[in-house]
């Protein structure tokens, strides 16, 4: 038994920000200096009241009718956040309320930037056994309410956004390898280093992170864990259609094509439309390319991803 992609969504809200915006609301950049350093043109910012749940239910949306089934068929719903609702329940369960289904399990899953492919082999390793059947696997974040406005060297860099899949069993391969990895001790070059305590923020609520420091962790890894999928699967970087990322920086997707020796018109990038959208940057980038026609049925894609924790994971599927 695998687990096949039957369906990809998205949604991006609607008030996008471009660098020219940022820089006019007071944020000491400039155009030249982001797009140089990380690709980055635009991000979207979640509306006033909007929530993950609201935004992973677009998309969730989206994903199912591409997938031509009934929200009832799915019996397991996996959502990759950093970004809850609530602290609890989980937004999973709260995007199962809106979508009007109940009885199938639902949780949240959080690796950050990595939690999408998480998740996804997460709900793989559900369908193999053979427990369930119908998958949605989901990335929502809102980081532009952890962002603290002030730093330029995180501020300039997310974006809030939803994606979500159906994966559903079948005899045909579809998932065919995948690794996940984590070394706690980096934790403290990406980090919200900040939690509520009777009440209040105790430490810092915004966004730390050591850029230098993090590029270097993530071209290594990324790499490494690519390659790593690939051995498992039996097949070689030719063997791959199309290389779907992370979407944080497009230096650091740049030097992972280059080091798996792939071309960058093997590369969906997505990056300078939406920024750094943590756990919902893949599945973003990956409903762009199946929407443009760039990926079809039968395709070979890498799935793949670093963050906060670290975290970081690979998928090798065949769409």
């Amino acid at each position: 038994m695998y687990a096949r992609i039957t369906g990809t969504g998205s949604y991006l809200p609607a008030l996008a920000l471009s660098n020219d915006d940022l820089v006019a609301r007071g944020v000491d950049t400039s155009d030249a200096w982001v797009v140089e350093r990380t690709g980055i043109r635009n991000r979207h910012i979640a509306a006033e009241g909007q929530s993950a749940s609201d935004m992973a239910l677009e998309a969730s949306l989206k994903a199912i009718a591409a997938a031509n089934i009934a929200a009832s068929k799915i019996d397991l719903i996996v959502l990759a956040t950093s970004t809850p609702d609530y602290i609890f329940p989980s937004t999973a369960c709260l995007l199962q309320a809106k979508l009007g289904i109940g009885g199938a399990a639902a949780f949240d899953l959080q690796a950050v930037c990595s939690g999408f492919a998480y998740a996804l082999t997460v709900a793989d390793k559900f369908i193999r056994s053979g427990s369930h059947r119908c998958a949605l696997v989901v990335g929502s974040e809102i980081f532009s309410r952890i962002l603290d406005w002030n730093d330029r060297g995180t501020c300039v860099l997310f974006g809030d956004g939803a994606g979500a899949v159906i994966l559903e069993a079948s005899e045909a391969p579809g998932i065919l390898a995948s690794a996940l990895h984590a070394d706690g001790s980096h934790h403290g070059i990406l980090e919200v280093p900040g939690n509520v305590c009777g009440g209040k923020v105790v430490g810092q609520p915004f966004v730390k992170m050591d850029g230098p420091a993090v590029f270097k962790f993530a071209v290594r890894v990324l790499a490494d864990v690519a390659q790593e999928v690939l051995d498992k699967a039996g097949l070689d970087a030719s063997a791959i259609d199309w290389l779907i990322p992370h979407q944080a920086n497009i230096r650091i997707i740049q030097s992972t094509a280059k080091k798996l020796g792939l071309h960058m018109d093997k590369v969906v990038t997505t990056v300078d439309r939406h920024g750094n959208t943590s756990a919902a940057s893949i599945p973003l980038a990956l409903d762009a390319a199946v929407k443009d026609g760039r990926v079809k049925p039968g395709d070979t894609m890498m799935l793949e991803g670093v963050g906060g924790g670290f975290t970081w994971g690979a998928v090798l599927l065949k769409f």
